[in-house]
Order: structure tokens, then C-alpha cells, then sequence
């Protein structure tokens, strides 16, 4: 399974990652490496958590990056 994810440093320099089709699948790091690792094993407790439940996995979110010439 592929699933998006976003990363991005706050102003404290803590690296923040969300994944945007695990609503509230949210973790933390204090380099990106270790933010990596924090987010996959959200997402592994995020999906044990729905298959426990019953509840469906949702699909993943598709993106393209465009190039605009400016």
C-alpha cells in the first residue's frame, strides 16, 4: 500500500507528518528520518486499528506534480 504523506517543519524545528487519507494520522520527529519512522508506525497502528473495527482502509490519494514554466 502507497499512502501520501506530508512533512513539514514548525517553527520550534520539530518535523511534523500527516497523512492525508488517515484522517488524524499524525506524528512527530525531531529530524526527518526519525519523523519517518514515527508516521509508518502510526500508520501501521491507524490500519490494525481499522481492521479491528471493522472498518473499511481508505484509498489512497493520487497526486501529480506539474512543472509551470514562469
Amino acid at each position: 500500500m502507497k499512502l501520501r504523506i506530508i512533512i513539514e517543519q514548525d517553527e520550534d524545528g520539530v518535523f511534523v507528518a500527516e497523512v492525508p487519507a488517515l484522517p488524524g494520522c499524525i506524528s512527530q520527529g525531531s529530524t526527518r528520518s526519525e519523523t519517518l519512522k514515527n508516521i509508518k508506525e502510526a500508520i501501521v497502528s491507524y490500519l490494525e486499528s481499522l481492521k479491528k473495527h471493522d472498518e473499511p482502509i481508505p484509498a489512497s490519494i493520487y497526486e501529480e506534480i506539474l512543472e509551470i514554466a514562469m
